[in-house]
């Protein structure tokens, strides 16, 4: 299936890189959080992917254009640097489409520039490029295929250490909860779409709004409920958190370096 990333927006609450790359190209070890995600799909099968660019859109091309294995995987020098061989490969097989969506366009409207590029696939994925997890993508996609539904995404349990709070008329606190102890959940993508999912969308809709309503108004917008890991990175404090998680190999989301095959090790 092709996969359309969305990967143009400002990234404004991560300025402290943000000002100078996309959020997509936000370094996790030596590889940007957008080819953690790529290559979670690769292990799944997807390799046909979209980015639908936007701000920093030339960066992004560019990290693409220049891609080098060499400075993410091991290899062999040889011949005085004439020979290299490398010990692992990453995107040989990967077919990346670029397509220029708009500065100010949201997450609707950059799907709908690419809607041409889809192919003739009656389903396809999407997502969000700044959000990493172990889900079971297989079990997700059978179950909203099986479900009949238009498109599903990931339902999961926010990461960020917030609380709820309720108030009353006088101002004083009645309640405060751990959103992350209540049974809160939260969009996470990893969105499974049916192609007729245009035919629930207008110009100008903002995808998760006014088309998604109209999905759940007709019963055909489905959740998988996923409690394993997930986690996005919105702050300076998400690219912290994914860097000590890094540094620890404490890496949930590289569920190719679960599988014992050769291929899973690359």
């Amino acid at each position: 299936m092709k996969v359309v990333l969305f990967c143009g927006g400002l990234g404004t609450r991560l300025r402290e890189h943000s000002d100078t790359i996309p959020k997509p190209l936000v370094p996790i070890g030596p590889r940007p959080i957008m080819w953690h995600l790529m290559r979670y799909y690769a292990h799944f099968g997807h390799k046909d992917f979209i980015l639908c660019l936007g701000y920093g859109g030339d960066l992004i091309r560019d990290y693409f254009l220049n891609y080098n294995e060499c400075h993410s995987n091991d290899f062999v020098l040889s011949k005085g640097g004439q020979s290299i061989k490398l010990l692992q490969s990453d995107i040989k097989d990967w077919s990346i489409t670029f397509i220029d969506t708009g500065l100010h366009a949201n997450i609707g409207q950059r799907l709908m520039a690419v809607r041409e590029f889809l192919g003739n696939d009656d389903t396809f994925l999407a997502n969000y490029s700044d959000g990493l997890s172990d889900l079971d993508l297989n079990t997700h996609i059978e179950r909203v295929r099986n479900s009949g539904a238009v498109a599903g995404f990931a339902a999961v349990r926010p990461s960020q250490s917030l609380h709820s709070v309720t108030i009353d008329k006088d101002s004083k606190v009645i309640d405060i909860v751990s959103m992350n102890q209540s049974e809160l959940r939260v969009n996470g993508g990893y969105f499974v779409l049916d192609k007729s999912i245009f035919d629930y969308m207008r110009p100008g809709d903002e995808l998760v709004e006014q088309p998604f309503q109209r999905l759940i108004d007709a019963g055909q917008l489905m959740a998988y409920q996923h409690d394993g890991f997930w986690a996005a990175m919105d702050t300076f404090k998400d690219k912290i958190s994914f860097d000590r998680m890094y540094a620890q190999k404490n890496r949930p989301w590289e569920l190719w370096h679960h599988d014992a095959s050769p291929e899973s090790r690359q």
